[in-house]
């Protein structure tokens, strides 16, 4: 039985993994740290200059910012945010736009210099708005996590600051705690009542946007195209609606995503195919919810060795996670669970990340694929072994490789493709 200390340690991690966000997380931190300078400097900025790290540009570069009438980059990121931006909503700071701020913020990007540096930094995510006005200037920078403040400034008087350090756990919830044979036994024996309320919202807001991307006609169309050739196949709908939601996502679609590990491309690939197979199988609520908390939690465990932002694809931990929590909603145990783990990474491991765009669909599609299979392996008895490429002697060492792989094996990858996206 796991010790009250370790069950409080996982709902604090939910909990503060799975927090609403309303469009693509880089671009809502672009915007957020915007607003943050806007409110430092007291007025709207003549002039603003923004460096960022690598991943934040490539992550910025070619998604629709919501409610900014289609636009996308970092300039349209930083001027929704000067206009409309609402500070204390944090990665929902510009949820709610007016269509005269709208039009303003078209006007603003017209008249307003705005300079954009991609600079040598040691965080993976890092983002600096500088804005001038009247003889003054407001400094905000952020980096690490899409709200983690480090610094604040007026003219040469710093407000706030704090060490500038590397680890994308960076003031977070210590996840060294996680690991699969807990995770499966805090699933297994959390009370409900602890677990309902953390993902009720994570079920409720990835649903709603995975239906508008299946109604409308937001990006490549992914999931309408998945469902038209497989309606009747459980793991053609648990692709769709995963890639559904990514399709409106990634679009601009202004309906708020329940995030995991800072995304929320992640936090609907982790649920929406969990949630369908449940419904598939006529699973209960609580089932359904206990085997998310697995799908939740494998994919935090994965990434707190990735990082927030790298070169390998965050799309595919997620997916891996929800293979996990549909092995559980079928009846898998810790085995099974692991299994279903460790098949899954060797498949498609080493995808790339190049930025989020609507192509970010198709390879959640690939990724909750390569979770099911890795699940369906293990239900027929079908498992990956040692020494089969980077799969290590149990799951703990699988998932260290991943995340050594991502950390320090593509370190060199991410700067190729920055190089690729941006022409240099």
């Amino acid at each position: 039985m796991l010790k009250k200390e370790r069950y409080d340690a996982y709902i604090a991690i939910l909990k503060e993994e799975l927090i609403p966000a309303t469009g693509c997380t880089e671009p809502i931190a672009v915007a957020y740290c915007a607003a943050k300078m806007r409110e430092i400097l007291g007025m709207e900025p003549s002039k603003i200059d923004v460096e960022v790290s690598g991943n934040i540009l490539k992550n910025v570069k070619s998604v629709v910012v919501p409610n900014t009438d289609g636009r996308k980059g970092i300039p349209a990121a930083i001027a929704v945010g000067v206009i409309a931006g609402q500070v204390e909503k944090e990665l929902q700071v510009i949820a709610e736009v007016s269509a005269e701020q709208k039009k303003k913020i078209a006007e603003y990007l017209e008249k307003t210099p705005i300079t954009v540096r991609c600079v040598e930094t040691p965080c993976m995510l890092d983002i600096s708005v500088t804005g001038y006005a009247q003889g003054h200037s407001a400094c905000a920078r952020i980096t690490n996590n899409h709200t983690n403040i480090v610094l604040m400034k007026k003219d040469d008087e710093v407000l706030f600051s704090l060490p500038v350090v590397a680890s994308a756990e960076d003031n977070m919830q210590d996840k060294s705690v996680l690991n699969v044979a807990d995770i499966v036994e805090f699933a297994d024996t959390v009370p409900f009542e602890r677990l309902k309320p953390v993902l009720k919202a994570q079920a409720a807001c990835n649903s709603a946007i995975a239906y508008e991307g299946l109604k409308g006609d937001w990006g490549a169309q992914i999931g309408k195209i998945i469902l038209e050739y497989g309606k009747d196949d459980i793991r053609d709908e648990a692709r769709a609606y995963a890639a559904a939601g990514s399709d409106a996502r990634m679009s601009g679609c202004e309906l708020p995503v329940v995030i995991l590990s800072g995304s929320g491309n992640q936090g609907i690939t982790a649920s929406l195919p969990v949630i369908r197979y449940g419904k598939h199988v006529g699973a209960s609520e609580e089932k359904i919810y206990r085997a998310l908390a697995v799908s939740d939690l494998v994919t935090i465990h994965q990434k707190s060795g990735i990082g927030r932002l790298s070169a390998y694809c965050g799309a595919i931990s997620a997916g891996v996670g929800a293979g996990a929590g549909i092995a559980y909603l079928l009846g898998a145990d810790a085995q099974g669970v692991s299994c279903t783990i460790s098949n899954a990474v060797a498949i498609l491991s080493g995808t790339i990340c190049d930025g989020a765009k609507p192509s970010c669909a198709a390879k959640i599609a690939s990724a909750v694929d390569a979770g099911i299979t890795g699940c369906r392996m293990y239900l027929n008895h079908k498992n990956f072994e040692e020494g089969d490429g980077i799969v290590g002697r149990d799951v703990e060492d699988v998932i260290s490789h991943v995340g050594v792989l991502a950390s320090q094996g593509m370190r060199e990858t991410d700067k190729v493709i920055l190089k690729i996206m941006t022409n240099c």
